[in-house]
């Protein structure tokens, strides 16, 4: 598995920022009345300890600007799926679109915490499904050797499913992508993960450790006991950071795997 270049990586900061002043246009024409739209669940509850700046462009400054690790690390895996030394068993195109579900999260999460509104909160989930959704398809298509064309369709209508039952009933929203994301995670480690030739499995393992630090550090800010509204330093801002480098992790363990075909 070749290094990350700097070249790479200063391309995919050079991404990552043309898509920031495309949202930040975006935000522009939508807003900044954000009282106009239908608000976020959460603002019947918590919407996380940062404290909303009513009347802004952009109401959590924190929350929204670290959601663009996200996107760094999406446009990263592109660049790097399209590099001349790409000697990964993953297809190119399926890493192009893991990176593209990855960007998908940071860009639904800015326009989250962005505007705290309804539809906003609804491109923010459907990110999660997207890469959740992608993780769990590689494992069953790996596991159980399902063709490309049936593992697309396959994506596509489990994307479709999560979807409607994101529009028909919001509120389970977090326990669904829970279950999505740990039914991946045993299917990957129990049964797809003999048949990845040479793959990296510290990898995976780190990108685990690193998620269930960054949900520990969601918990804290989600519930208060560790919060500073005003502040820029935000727990779930480096929920959003650690989000972005576990996405990072498991694509690197994806990429690690070693042309040859599959164990048996």
């Amino acid at each position: 598995m070749q290094p990350v270049s700097v070249r790479q990586i200063t391309t995919a900061l050079i991404l990552a920022a043309a898509s920031a002043l495309g949202i930040v246009a975006i935000l522009s024409v939508l807003g900044p009345n954000w009282a106009q739209y239908a608000p976020a669940t959460c603002t019947t509850t918590r919407c996380f300890c940062e404290m909303p700046r009513v009347g802004a462009l952009i109401v959590q400054p924190a929350n929204s600007w670290s959601s663009y690790g996200y996107v760094f690390a999406g446009f990263l895996m592109i660049v790097l799926a399209h590099g001349r030394r790409w000697t990964s068993a993953m297809p190119r195109n399926a890493a192009t679109m893991f990176g593209i579900t990855a960007i998908s999260v940071g860009l639904g999460s800015v326009l989250l915490h962005a505007t705290l509104t309804l539809w906003g909160q609804f491109f923010d989930v459907l990110g999660m499904y997207l890469v959740g959704s992608f993780m769990l398809v590689s494992a069953l298509t790996r596991w159980l050797r399902i063709p490309d064309g049936r593992a697309i369709l396959l994506y596509v209508a489990l994307c479709a499913a999560l979807t409607t039952a994101l529009i028909i009933e919001p509120e389970v929203r977090r326990w669904l992508f829970l279950v999505l994301l740990v039914s991946a995670i045993i299917i990957e480690m129990g049964f797809a993960r003999p048949r990845r030739t040479g793959v990296v499995v510290g990898l995976y393992l780190a990108g685990i450790v690193t998620k269930a630090i960054a949900f520990t550090i969601w918990n804290l800010d989600q519930n208060g006991i560790v919060c500073a509204p005003t502040s820029l330093l935000q727990g779930h801002a480096v929920w959003h950071l650690l989000g972005a480098t576990s996405i990072f992790l498991t694509f690197s363990y994806y990429r690690s795997e070693r042309p040859g075909g599959f164990v048996s």
